[in-house]
């Protein structure tokens, strides 16, 4: 899930962490330390005379005073810049839908990627790393963690928690840097926003155009 005005960028340059991406769009460094140092209340929007527009996405699920009690072993800055980093995948449409649907996002439209997963953790192995909770969510509780809650792929204890199933054996894939290639992973990009299903009544993710292919 993606801004949706990242489209156009994420074609041209692939999907970037934020910290690759405004290093690629040469923010000033006071600029680009304030970024990466603070919760993001609201998205931003960088400029490049050569690459155009990119949008890095706003942090508003993560609540400082929440998530500064739960880290161990770092500081607040420290984790930010660890989220920074990475690129963060939903494993499942139902967390997808969950956040889309959640209250501040569910008022608009947004970008969706769907990715062949096989192909992208076969050639980015030794860069992805998953953990099994939403490292970037203090809602509605801060549970504790610390920069060794994301493990590399090979590592992952996943046959110990697949025993929850599979909605709680991985909760995220992240991917070190980004995927500057992510083209050649994507299966599917569409527009989507979260709309109330009056015959289910509840609440689902529908498309509202297709970008891609």
């Amino acid at each position: 899930m993606a801004e949706l005005g990242s489209w156009q960028a994420i074609r041209l340059h692939g999907l970037l962490g934020t910290e690759a991406l405004l290093n690629l769009f040469e923010v000033p460094a006071e600029e680009r330390d304030l970024i990466l140092t603070r919760k993001r209340t609201t998205s931003i929007t960088v400029e490049h005379r050569v690459h155009g527009k990119a949008v890095v996405r706003d942090q508003k699920p993560l609540l400082q005073s929440k998530l500064e009690g739960s880290l161990v072993g770092c500081s607040f800055q420290d984790w930010l810049r660890m989220l920074n980093s990475r690129v963060f995948f939903w494993l499942t449409k139902e967390r997808l839908q969950t956040l889309m649907c959640a209250r501040e996002y569910r008022v608009r439209p947004h970008l969706v990627l769907v990715l062949d997963t096989l192909r992208l953790a076969t050639r980015f192995s030794e860069t992805i790393t998953l953990a099994p909770m939403n490292t970037g969510n203090t809602q509605p509780f801060a549970h504790p963690r610390s920069l060794s809650t994301f493990s590399p792929m090979a590592d992952y204890p996943f046959k110990e928690r697949l025993h929850r199933g599979p909605y709680y054996a991985v909760v995220e894939l992240a991917v070190e840097g980004g995927v500057p290639n992510i083209m050649d992973y994507l299966i599917e990009a569409s527009m989507m926003q979260c709309s109330h299903c009056e015959k289910s009544d509840s609440q689902v993710i529908r498309t509202i155009e297709r970008l891609f292919p």
